[in-house]
Order: C-alpha cells, then sequence, then structure tokens
C-alpha cells in the first residue's frame, strides 16, 4: 500500500494533463472516423505499431524494422486511398464540432433524415411520393414495385427521385430506416373536389390514403410543394419539423425505441471508447516514463537551509555530490539541471565541525527520475561563531617610488575599522588593507580615497563602518640627493 501511494505522490500534475489531453485526442480519433472504412486500417496500424514496440523489446532487429516500414505505407495508403472520407470527416462547419461532437449528437432517426431529403426535393423541384404504411397490409392495393431493401438516406432518396432514374415517377414504401419498394404504382382517388394542380402524385397519395391507413409524403414537382396525406386528407406542411413531427407520430412507439436503442447503443460504445483511449495512453505513458532503461550522473552544489543564527559556514567538505540517477531516455532528455537540488537541513547543526548525512530525502528531483546512489554519502561542515572586531587598517602599496623620493608620512582616516566574522577567523585578524596603491605614480605628497580589502569572502564589515578610507601622504625628497645637488660643477669633478 505504501509503494501505491509513494507512485501517486510522484506523479505531477504536468503528467495527469498529459494523459488527458492525448487520451481526448485519441478518443476524438476514434468518434470521428469509427464510421468509416479509413478506421479499420488505423486499428491495423495500431497493432502493427504494438507489435514493433513488442519486437524492439525482444530484440528481433529485422522483424521491427520491417514492421516499421509496413506502418509507414500504410500511413501513405490511408492518406491516398481514403482522402475522400478524410476530407469529408474533416470538412466540418465550425471548430466545436470537430472538437467536441459526439455520435449521439450526430445520429439521425429515420423521421430526421426523410425530412431533410423531403425538403431537399422541395427546393430543388424534385417529384417525389413516399408511403409510410400502418398497422394494415396495403400489399394488395400496390402493384409493380420494384424490390430495394435499401437503409434509408437523404442520397438514396435523391436518387430515386432523380427526374432521370426510371423508378422516380413511382412511390418508395419505406418500413421502418428500410426502402422496402420503389417504382410502385398506387391507387388514384376519384375525388372530383380536388384542386386543378394536383397531378397524378397528388391523386395517387390521396387514393392510399383513403384506402388504407398509410401515411404519405408527395412532393410536387411543378410547385416544389411539400403535402402529407392521410385517412383521405391532403394538407401542405411547409416545415420540416412538423413534418418530422407527424412522421414520428405516425410510426409511433417502435420507431422511437428503435432510435431510443441505437442512441443508448452509441452513447455505451462512446463510454467505452473513452475509457479504452484513458488506458491506452495510461499504458503507454507508465513505459515511456517509468521504464529505467538508462543511467547517468549528475554533479550538484550543496546547498545549505536554516543556518544557526549566530553561527558562520566557515567550510563545507565536498561542496557538491554526484548523483548516479535513472529514468526513461525521454524524461531524461527533457531534464535540466536546476529541476535537481540536494539541501542540508543545518537546524540542529553546532559550533566547530558537523558531519551530515547525505540520504535520498536530502535529494530534490521531478517524478519518474529513480535516484540510484549518493557520492559522497556525507558532508563536513565546519560552523563558526559571528563576533565583531576592531582591526587596524593599513595601506597596501606595490610598485617602486622613485629613488629621489621618500614617503615620510602617511595618514589612514579612519585608522581603525570594524569587521564582523567568525570568531575562529578574526582570531588571526589583526590588520586589513586597502586596495594596493601605486607608487611609481606619486610624485608628491597628496591624499588618496580607496576601499578596503576584506578577506576571506566571510569576512564584512559591521554596520556604520566605513567602505573606503582616506591615506593621506607626505612626500619628501632623501637628504643624500639634496647635498648631491649642492656641489658645485668643480667638487663633483674631484670627487670623481
Amino acid at each position: 500500500m505504501g509503494a501505491v501511494f509513494g507512485f501517486l505522490h510522484s506523479i505531477r500534475w504536468q503528467d495527469l494533463l498529459d494523459i488527458l489531453i492525448n487520451s481526448y485526442i485519441l478518443f476524438r480519433i476514434y468518434i470521428l472516423f469509427h464510421q468509416t472504412n479509413a478506421f479499420k486500417v488505423i486499428i491495423g496500424i495500431a497493432i502493427l505499431w504494438i507489435s514493433q514496440k513488442v519486437a524492439v523489446g525482444l530484440g528481433l532487429v529485422i522483424t521491427s524494422w520491417v514492421l516499421q516500414a509496413i506502418i509507414a505505407v500504410a500511413a501513405i495508403i490511408i492518406i491516398v486511398v481514403f482522402r475522400n472520407e478524410l476530407r469529408t470527416v474533416l470538412q466540418v462547419h465550425n471548430l466545436k464540432s470537430f472538437l467536441w461532437g459526439t455520435p449521439a449528437m450526430i445520429i439521425e432517426s429515420p423521421a430526421e433524415i426523410i425530412a431533410k431529403a423531403v425538403t431537399q426535393m422541395g427546393k430543388k423541384r424534385i417529384g417525389a411520393l413516399l408511403v409510410f404504411p400502418g398497422r394494415e397490409d396495403i400489399s394488395e392495393l400496390v402493384h409493380g414495385g420494384i424490390p430495394w431493401n435499401g437503409k434509408v438516406s437523404e442520397e438514396m432518396l435523391l436518387s430515386i427521385f432523380w427526374p432521370n432514374n426510371p423508378v422516380h415517377d413511382g412511390a418508395a414504401i419505406i418500413e421502418g430506416d428500410i426502402i422496402k419498394e420503389v417504382g410502385v404504382l398506387l391507387p388514384l382517388s376519384q375525388r372530383s373536389d380536388l384542386p386543378t394542380f394536383y397531378g397524378t402524385r397528388h391523386r395517387a397519395a390521396l387514393g392510399i390514403s383513403e384506402r388504407s391507413d398509410a401515411f404519405v409524403i408527395v412532393v410536387s414537382e411543378e410547385r416544389g410543394r411539400i403535402s402529407v396525406a392521410k385517412s383521405g386528407e391532403i394538407r401542405a406542411v411547409p416545415d420540416p419539423e412538423d413534418l418530422q413531427a407527424e412522421l414520428e407520430e405516425h410510426t409511433g412507439i417502435r420507431e422511437y425505441g428503435r432510435e431510443r436503442v441505437t442512441r443508448q447503443r452509441e452513447v455505451i460504445k462512446t463510454i467505452i471508447a473513452a475509457f479504452a483511449s484513458l488506458v491506452v495512453i495510461t499504458s503507454i505513458w507508465f513505459g515511456f516514463t517509468r521504464s529505467k532503461d538508462v543511467i547517468i550522473s549528475f554533479d550538484v552544489p550543496i546547498e545549505f537551509l536554516n543556518r544557526p543564527q549566530g553561527l558562520e559556514i566557515l567550510d563545507a567538505r565536498p561542496s557538491a555530490v554526484r548523483l548516479h540517477i535513472s529514468g526513461a531516455s525521454a524524461l531524461l532528455r527533457a531534464l535540466k539541471p536546476q529541476q535537481i537540488s540536494v539541501q542540508i537541513d543545518l537546524s540542529k547543526a553546532v559550533e566547530g565541525k558537523n558531519i551530515l548525512p547525505i540520504a535520498q530525502e536530502n535529494v530534490s528531483m521531478p517524478p519518474g527520475i529513480e535516484l540510484n546512489r549518493i557520492e559522497p554519502h556525507f558532508v563536513e561542515v565546519f560552523l563558526d561563531r559571528i563576533v565583531t572586531k576592531e582591526v587596524m587598517v593599513q595601506a597596501d602599496w606595490v610598485g617602486h617610488l622613485d629613488d629621489s623620493l621618500l614617503i615620510s608620512k602617511v595618514i589612514i582616516n579612519p585608522q581603525r575599522v570594524k569587521i564582523i566574522g567568525g570568531k575562529f577567523i578574526l582570531e588571526n585578524i589583526r590588520t586589513i588593507y586597502t586596495v594596493p596603491l601605486r607608487l611609481d605614480v606619486i610624485r608628491k605628497s597628496g591624499s588618496q580615497v580607496v576601499p578596503v580589502v576584506l578577506t576571506p569572502a566571510s569576512v564584512r564589515l559591521a554596520p556604520g563602518a566605513p567602505e573606503k578610507v582616506t591615506v593621506t601622504y607626505v612626500v619628501t625628497r632623501r637628504p643624500e640627493h639634496n647635498q648631491h645637488l649642492q656641489k658645485s660643477p668643480a667638487e663633483q669633478d674631484n670627487g670623481a
């Protein structure tokens, strides 16, 4: 149980987001393509891809190479052979349909399909006659039909009643979502009170509705008008939604139930597909990120936390440790040095030498990376108490002063400054120096304002202590040089 909680704790929110995004992409591929012929080929490519990974794992070099080549060829085949299906799927009316559409949203009942088809035929002035039998048998009332037994679709209905089609003048008998017969001849109504613009189709629609409980839809070729006939009455229905509602009412619970079952099946299939997509992507993610197939080493500097107040780190050995880590190559390639840190807690350290262990809990790494070894396993930290001390300031002279000159007096202001540092370090410091002052450029008395130099780096000035001092110096000529200048030329020659 602890291992399970440890594993769950190691998962980042980025990992969850990564899994969800790719699961949804896989789910959308299923939603968009599962009703196409290309989907079967996509499934085949997926199986080949899994087989290729298995072959790589088993060390089957040639098999892996052959499967990889087949996958590449199959991908090209999908694009070339199924380009029309792919174009149809990808040519959506809006981005929302592409990203969020579900099978339940795109499933159309037979009534919806027929209403759309009839509306299209009305707009294009295509005459049509569709008969929907009720409870009564109409086989004795009709004749001349051609068996069809095709599933209802908008394209199918348009092609049946297309003017150049040999059966376009007859009626189509539809039961449920199946077109049973086409080119059917119906009995004509003998009523004399019908409008003069009613042609043969309208009389045939009335004729079958007078002799049975059938529901008939008729589309006028001349006017594009859509009418329905039932129980010996005929009337116009210009609204497609009203037409669909009347057709659903006529077909009754049997058709509604079939549509509901179909929708329920699609919903169940969609849920299963979503779950399967999540499982597949999670498995792939786990395989890529959790397989320990690569081991590398990192040199990481040690960070010290919670240093006790009043103590200062005098020295730490070593200053960095070497970490041997393992993980999937994909994770290690993306790993950055700043994502790994080694932190040591000094809250319980004491003045002087401390030997502190370096364990796994001191190492921080991204999830999915495993720590194999730490070198070394401990660090020596020397802590010193912070004290304040007043020391002398001395000028640091460099270079060579001219032989004829002499610095007779040096005044430094201030002469003493307070510094802060470790007690052990300050015990050996009695004087600090300024930055170097060059003697070779000095020709006369003067002064310079120069910074002081603090060594080692852990030593610092106390609050209020000046960072710079004023060095005033008095330059005179050497006495022997003055005597040499006072001799006459003759004396100088005699002396020579």
